[in-house]
């Protein structure tokens, strides 16, 4: 069964203590305008903590939950302006029966529409420094037609209907010429701030979510917007965004700043100024992946939620994930107490949990949504493999342990993949081999001598069950989709964008600044180069130039640490199969400590017989004047 990868109401992993932390600073907060920030990376659980947020003012007559998505209105208008119609819709909804609320909504979307006028003549630079738009903004207002909302009717009926409507156009032509700046956004918080008390909201709750999918300029209109309630009272703001992304959104949209402002840079200020409370969701560890884990297989099972034998099992999850540094509470005992017996598919559920958790945990960093989409593809494949008919040839267990190599070692995976057979595979031959020799080397056969991550491969053989003799072809055969929806693409968000832009073409490689390149943490660097490998390898002709090839030349360039892997990874292609693209067009990724390597590589490549033409071009390269011969 596939788990829907969308936010949830059901605490998996106990978050329920964060949303509840927030609800009581907003409750506690209740007159003061107030800013929360939830962080955490893609697939952290911010998604499900709004939903939970939401889920505790449900019923509170005195209280308006907004839920804005940022994502959802891409593309559209002005995302400043959305946001405010959205949040004046959602009290008009809740409150069409007051004829004084709807008067009043039409005075602070009469300032909506004069913001969408000023931005088309202004520049929004000065707002770094004042919160406000530049003084230099027009100061009039156009006319509009009577729509501003979707669809008014849908929340004002009758004599308010036609009252509105009739006068929509004079109102919006109500702003004086002279008016400044700083007046008009006075006079829209001021409106606004009677809209609340005349619709008797005491505490406006709006929740940001999916602001890090946006594009930048939808980001930065989306805050601006935001900034402009920081001093309405009764009114809270819930932001959940990677920090990391909306920094790059404000260097995106402010590119003359500074770098830095003393020890932060301004783009942190930015956010830190308009974030007045920050909450970081917390990462998994390894006992709180191992009770994730658990819970993801047995519902992939085919289990309900909502059964007595989940929910029991729930119970047990979150009291052992109240203090999961000691990593109790959630083993065969506990569990078995609490249920009375622990079904088949549970038992199978923790034992593969125990045996893959380690190293997922550090693969997924933590990061719920890769466990999830991990389970997921996991479970797609083996109801493949049912639908085929050859799932009696499909251990989960070892469907699982390839499926880690194929997320996080995709070197490893592909060696797999090319020389398995009914015998089993050379590569795990060799590698079991290595592992059970505490290190020895197969001087002359050990194809992984040069792979960066070795460590991790020796690892990831360590941990049951063993592969060596095993026919893995059914395995590989299910995971032909790793092509599209699996392998590094899993990682989502910038990373895989970074790989299609480096990917794709010359004018995207052109594309991406070196700055971009720089920003990347070492660890998301490696995952950039290994997907990059692995199109390369995924490549059906290698004689001609893949276009991840320029990206990879590109990533190496910038990113002297991936040099010697760049190096060890053109060592280990099919020298029949290359053409003699691989000899140039590298530049400075392979100067340096590599450049002897690599010149020793070409004069591999040149003595070669198996690869005529390569032969040639290398033999070139080593003596350019017999070019001219």
């Amino acid at each position: 069964m596939i788990i829907a990868d969308n936010e949830t109401a059901i605490d998996y992993l106990y978050y329920e203590t964060v949303a509840k932390t927030v609800v009581k600073l907003i409750r506690q907060k209740s007159k003061e305008p107030l800013t929360i920030g939830l962080h955490g990376d893609w697939g952290a659980g911010k998604s499900s903590t709004l939903l939970m947020i939401e889920s505790a003012f449900k019923g509170q007559t005195d209280t308006l939950c907004v839920r804005f998505n940022g994502w959802l209105f891409e593309g559209y208008d002005d995302a400043k302006a959305v946001l405010i119609e959205t949040i004046v819709a959602a009290l008009l909804k809740e409150r069409s029966g007051i004829a004084k609320v709807a008067d009043k909504a039409w005075d602070v979307l009469k300032a909506v529409n004069w913001m969408k006028a000023a931005r088309t003549a202004g520049s929004l630079a000065f707002t770094m420094a004042t919160g406000i738009p530049g003084p230099d903004l027009i100061q009039g207002i156009g006319s509009i037609a009577g729509k501003v909302i979707s669809d008014p009717k849908a929340y004002l009926t009758g004599d308010v209907f036609n009252k509105v409507m009739d006068g929509a156009a004079e109102h919006f032509k109500e702003a004086a010429p002279s008016e400044t700046t700083p007046q008009r956004m006075h006079a829209f918080r001021e409106d606004f701030e009677e809209l609340l008390e005349r619709a008797k909201v005491d505490r406006l709750i709006v929740l940001i979510d999916d602001l890090d999918r946006c594009l930048p300029q939808t980001a930065i209109a989306t805050l601006e917007a935001i900034r402009l309630f920081l001093f309405v009272p009764n009114a809270a703001f819930v932001i959940a965004a990677d920090e990391g992304m909306i920094e790059y959104a404000v260097r995106n949209h402010f590119p003359d700043l500074p770098a830095a402002a003393g020890p932060t840079s301004y783009a942190r200020n930015y956010l830190e100024k308009l974030i007045q409370v920050p909450f970081r969701m917390p990462a998994l560890g390894a006992s709180e992946t191992l009770v994730y884990l658990t819970l993801l297989l047995y519902l992939a099972s085919g289990v309900s939620d909502s059964s007595v034998e989940f929910k029991s099992l729930l119970e047990v999850a979150r009291k052992a994930l109240q203090r999961p540094w000691l990593g109790t509470g959630f083993d065969r005992d506990k569990i078995k107490a609490r249920l009375g017996s622990i079904p088949s598919d549970l038992d199978a559920a923790l034992q593969l949990a125990a045996e893959i958790t380690p190293i997922l945990t550090e693969g997924a960093h933590g990061n719920p949504r890769q466990i999830k989409r991990f389970v997921n593809t996991m479970a797609l494949r083996v109801e493949i493999a049912s639908e085929r008919g050859f799932q009696d040839d499909i251990k989960q267990s070892v469907l699982a342990k390839l499926m880690l190599a194929e997320r996080f070692a995709p070197e490893l995976f592909n060696a797999i993949a090319r020389d398995a057979s009914a015998d089993g595979s050379k590569t795990i031959s060799i590698l079991e081999r290595k592992v059970t020799s505490k290190g020895g080397k197969d001087a002359d056969d050990d194809p992984m001598a040069d792979w960066p991550n070795i460590e991790w491969v020796k690892r990831w053989a360590a941990i049951p069950p063993p592969l060596n003799g095993i026919d893995l072809r059914p395995y590989v055969f299910v995971s032909r989709d790793r092509r599209t929806s699996a392998g590094i693409g899993v990682a989502g968000g910038p990373v895989e964008a970074m790989i299609e832009r480096l990917a794709t073409s010359t004018l995207g490689v052109t594309q991406v600044t070196k700055a971009e390149v720089a920003a990347l943490t070492p660890e998301d660097a490696n995952r950039v180069f290994q997907g990059l490998v692995t199109k390369i390898d995924q490549t059906e002709d290698l004689g001609k130039r893949p276009p991840a090839a320029e990206g990879l030349a590109r990533l190496c360039g910038d990113r002297p640490e991936l040099r010697e892997p760049l190096v060890a990874f053109l060592g280990r292609l099919p020298v029949s199969k290359i053409g003699g693209w691989v000899v140039s067009g590298w530049g400075v990724a392979v100067e340096g400590p590599q450049a002897q390597e690599f010149a020793e590589l070409v004069g591999e490549w040149a003595t070669q017989t198996s690869n005529k033409p390569l032969s040639v071009v290398a033999s070139l390269q080593l003596n350019p004047k017999s070019k001219r011969k």
